[in-house]
């Protein structure tokens, strides 16, 4: 968890990803914005302000009591645990909806999209790799196993998701991430790799050597977004207008 805590400090101390940007742009002052996925707060605690206020879901007690102790005197947090859709119902109306780094790790990505865009007025935003997280690992499976993993899914089999859900074909932005998301790469980080390939502890000084000489951490990310399918609150003509366009 100590990872996820140290990119949400970092992001709030950090310049806007495209993530933060597109997110924020729309939000009208004192908005609401839903995090799914929120870990500590990496992607929606720097839209505090404008954010007034913060939805955040995730299925980890830990992850949201990290977020809301970040979040204190930032920003109104209301925390929701449990697995996004399935928990979409306890959620109302939004007026951003953003995921990060959670895609490819969501069994159906339809259903997930479908129940962000039903709760956003004014915007979704989804963040993610442009390969998955673990297609960095592809060159260790081959080494000690001799197999070739998928190259599949990436950020445009998403797009083809969105486009299928909602009708319309997301906005995309390309980008480089300067952020860690494995942490340094001490024991625990060789660890979780040595067991994510099935090996024996006997094999960490061989995982620890080729991590050395490998790309671990995806920098290539994508942010799409996508208008809203909830009403427009009649709150002010800027929110109003931030709709038709993405």
């Amino acid at each position: 968890m100590n990872v996820f805590v140290e990119t949400a400090r970092s992001a709030l101390q950090g310049s806007p990803t495209p993530t933060c940007q597109r997110a924020g742009e729309v939000l009208p002052p004192g908005g609401v914005v839903l995090d799914v996925g929120c870990g500590a707060g990496a992607a929606s605690l720097p839209v505090a302000p404008p954010a007034g206020r913060v939805v955040a879901v995730d299925e980890d007690p830990e992850m949201l009591r990290a977020f809301s102790a970040l979040a204190a005197s930032r920003v109104q947090a209301e925390l929701i645990e449990g697995r996004w859709p399935q928990v979409a119902g306890r959620v109302g109306q939004v007026d951003v909806a953003l995921s990060a780094n959670v895609a490819y790790n969501v069994a159906d990505l339809g259903a997930f999209v479908e129940a962000l865009t039903a709760a956003a007025s004014c915007r979704v935003v989804l963040e993610l790799s442009a390969l998955h997280p673990q297609s960095s690992l592809t060159p260790l499976w081959e080494h000690f196993w001799g197999l070739s993993r998928p190259s599949r899914p990436t950020w445009e089999d998403a797009v083809a998701v969105v486009r299928e859900v909602t009708g319309c074909t997301p906005a995309a932005q390309e980008w480089s991430s300067q952020r860690s998301f494995m942490g340094e790469r001490g024991n625990g980080t060789v660890a979780w790799v040595r067991r994510r390939l099935c090996l024996g502890e006997d094999r960490e000084g061989e995982v620890a050597t080729l991590l050395g000489r490998s790309e671990l951490d995806p920098s290539a990310m994508v942010t799409l977004w996508w208008p809203g399918g909830a009403p427009v609150p009649n709150r002010n003509k800027s929110v109003s207008a931030a709709r038709p366009g993405v």
